[in-house]
């Protein structure tokens, strides 16, 4: 069952981000990994996706995907839902504001040999600047 396995697979990784392990996401992720993140000009390597996650969570250690949907289609998984979290660290340069935030995400993987190898990901960051305050709200 590939369908299963991939969307357990991908699963499992944002499990791993959500409870700050380290070592249970890169068993879950290739050696070649390639992200694309919101907010980085380049792709990502596993190091690169390594370090992103570790700042989200330095920034929101309480930080939690929630996903309504997860649909698989061949070797990509595609989640669609939210972070959310409260702002204990410094993000980007932002000091904490305690804030409540929770905003959309969106993320395809692409799974080969039982690893993520390719990831996409885009997040909800004007509204989540909005909610720390750093920007206003649009109306």
């Amino acid at each position: 069952m590939p369908t299963e396995q991939n969307k357990a697979i991908t699963l499992e990784l944002y499990t791993a981000f959500d409870n700050g392990d380290v070592e249970a996401a890169k068993k879950v992720t290739a050696a070649n990994l390639i992200a694309y993140t919101t907010g980085t000009s380049e792709p990502l390597d596993l190091q690169g996706f390594i370090d992103y996650g570790l700042m989200m969570r330095s920034a929101f250690p309480d930080g939690k995907h929630t996903f309504e949907d997860v649909i698989v289609e061949g070797d990509k998984v595609v989640t669609r839902g939210t972070f959310s979290g409260t702002h204990q660290g410094e993000l980007l340069g932002f000091p904490p504001t305690g804030e409540q935030v929770k905003f959309s995400v969106m993320h395809i993987d692409r799974i080969v040999d039982g690893k993520v190898v390719e990831h996409w990901g885009q997040a909800d960051i004007i509204t989540l600047m909005q909610q720390l305050g750093i920007l206003p709200p649009l109306m």
